[in-house]
């Protein structure tokens, strides 16, 4: 049985800055690995079957980590049934790519698993198949993403600490994406002009989510009292950096919602993952 985690992401900022013909939004974001994980444990099994354990509320055919496995079916030399259980620690819903996460770790271990001999950058575009968010896992290092999040520039980032907060809602991206009021046109930017002022960077749908969800703004106006506090992808997590001034504990203690005191990874622990 191979025991194996599964890393969250911040979105550091979230600028959408226009829209194509298809409908899918052109973005801008730097995603931060962190150090929240899920854990997947897979088994081989006698029988053919794919099992997962532990998202019985996910339809199979919905869900990424079994649609991973089923990718990588044409190219196995050893394919084998398999037993796949999920230790969630990442809510869903969130923000923090989750999902996305979980269905990287899968491609990247049942690759080697079933001796597919597929490389990263082919593992990669599986993962965008999945979901614009998969990529970024499966090369498990911090970037500058643009296009629908696919296109990545591999940055070094700062360590540094993150209060994260879980309002107790879940945000529907769909709902996001349709509103009106939504700012499409941001203009394109650079990552040199963040490292100068990441202050000025926000999340496009920071106040949607805020005046939609009002959990959102509640976390949201707790975090403002100690830092700037932002939401990642489209929610419902938002986070703030720690500075040497927090009471961290205080703050976790007195949050409105679930909260979590993480770290920033420079790469992810399955960058070099063997079987």
């Amino acid at each position: 049985m191979l025991r194996v985690p599964s890393p969250a992401k911040l979105n550091l900022f979230l600028h959408i800055t226009g829209r194509r013909e298809n409908g899918y939004h052109e973005l801008q974001s730097i995603f931060q690995l962190i150090d929240l994980y899920d854990w997947l444990e897979f088994s081989q099994r006698d029988s053919d079957q794919i099992v997962i354990e532990g998202l019985e509320n996910v339809d199979l055919q919905h869900n990424l980590i079994y649609k991973a496995t089923q990718m990588l079916l044409p190219y196995a030399k050893h394919a084998s049934g398999l037993s796949i259980r999920i230790e969630k620690n990442i809510p869903m819903g969130a923000g923090l790519g989750g999902g996305s996460s979980n269905a990287a770790t899968t491609l990247i271990v049942v690759n080697q698993l079933w001796q597919c001999g597929l490389n990263t950058e082919q593992l990669a575009a599986f993962g965008v198949k999945l979901g614009a968010d998969v990529p970024i896992f499966v090369h498990g290092r911090n970037a500058w993403a643009e296009g629908i999040g696919e296109h990545l520039t591999f940055i070094d980032l700062d360590q540094k600490q993150y209060i994260v907060l879980k309002p107790d809602c879940f945000i529907s991206t769909q709902r996001l994406f349709s509103q009106k009021t939504l700012t499409r046109d941001t203009k394109p930017t650079k990552f040199c002009a963040y490292q100068l002022k990441p202050s000025d960077f926000r999340n496009s749908f920071e106040p949607l989510a805020r005046s939609l969800y009002p959990e959102v703004d509640e976390a949201m106006q707790y975090l403002d009292q100690f830092g700037t506090a932002k939401l990642t992808g489209t929610g419902a997590c938002v986070f703030v950096e720690v500075t040497e001034q927090m009471k961290i504990d205080d703050i976790l203690n007195h949050s409105p919602c679930k909260a979590f005191l993480v770290n920033s990874l420079n790469e992810s622990p399955l960058t070099h993952f063997k079987v």
